[in-house]
């Protein structure tokens, strides 16, 4: 963490990248076109690549290391379904103590790779009552009340413009074409509004009763740093969330470990894989 404090300090975030994409080019000639950040439980389909080279985020100039036990924390490059790909094999978060500019460095980097279109994966808590533990949701728009924005500080303008318009934040044609590969599927599929929040503890029952008052359907920790910066470097972005436990109406609120965060995230996987794999051929 010290050393990337410095780092921040004495390179601008775009030196960084640059320094980060010579390291990669420098161990694979992959051009990727698709970037995916797989989220919790849903590492598996990192191992659907047919890998052509796979950097351990601890070897890549100014990369964070990630620090939850379900993250493998790795870049791995190759085919998926016939589309190069590249993807993060575990995340960053705000709750693990980096700041947003960091956690979001490695969406940087790919759109410095050539990268177009970003999916992301994540698993999240309900606060709609029609979306059960398992079902897959489409993003369709988000709400962010982390303390932070990856974009605050100084704008560098050959990273973004300094104010980003996010009306069409996320691929609303491309959700819709999910929703009807989930339904020939016969998998439980919505679109729904993500609320972003610090973490690292779940919520209380107040707060999950906010959320559902606001205009959301899921409450996680992740994810809206990585769609700020994809959208101020330009990229086209569909967000699949997977709900992994049922936090609304109140009365069906029980406690929730880790542990079954991550079963439930695990077993929706397949159902994640096949619609990933549909998309991708199409997008």
């Amino acid at each position: 963490m010290k050393s990337l404090t410095l780092h921040l300090m004495e390179h601008t975030v775009y030196e960084q990248v640059q320094e980060a994409l010579h390291y990669i080019q420098q161990r694979t000639d992959a051009r990727p076109r698709f970037g995916i950040i797989l989220g919790t439980g849903l590492s598996g389909l990192a191992e659907q690549i047919q890998a052509t080279a796979t950097l351990p985020y601890a070897e890549i100039p100014h990369f964070p290391a990630s620090t939850v036990e379900s993250h493998a924390g790795k870049l791995v490059f190759g085919q998926l379904n016939g589309q190069e790909v590249v993807a993060m094999a575990g995340r960053f978060h705000y709750y693990e103590g980096y700041s947003s500019q960091q956690i979001t460095f490695p969406v940087r980097v790919m759109a410095a790779l050539g990268v177009q279109r970003l999916l992301i994966s994540n698993a999240a808590g309900s606060v709609n009552p029609d979306i059960e533990a398992g079902d897959i949701v489409f993003i369709r728009d988000h709400i962010n009340l982390q303390p932070d924005n990856p974009l605050r500080g100084p704008n560098d303008e050959r990273l973004g413009p300094r104010f980003p318009d996010m009306l069409k934040t996320y691929d609303r044609a491309l959700n819709a074409r999910g929703l009807e590969i989930a339904k020939q599927h016969n998998i439980r599929a919505h679109e729904g509004v993500y609320l972003c929040l610090q973490g690292p503890n779940l919520e209380t029952p107040a707060e999950y009763h906010f959320a559902h008052t606001i205009g959301a359907d899921l409450v996680g920790m992740s994810t809206v740093p990585e769609v700020l910066v994809a959208r101020h470097a330009g990229l086209e972005l569909l967000v699949m969330s997977v709900a992994t436990n049922k936090c609304y109406p109140l009365e069906e609120l029980t406690e929730t470990s880790v542990e079954e965060v991550i079963a439930v995230a695990q077993g929706a996987e397949p159902k994640m894989r096949r619609i990933v794999e549909a998309l991708l051929p199409e997008a």
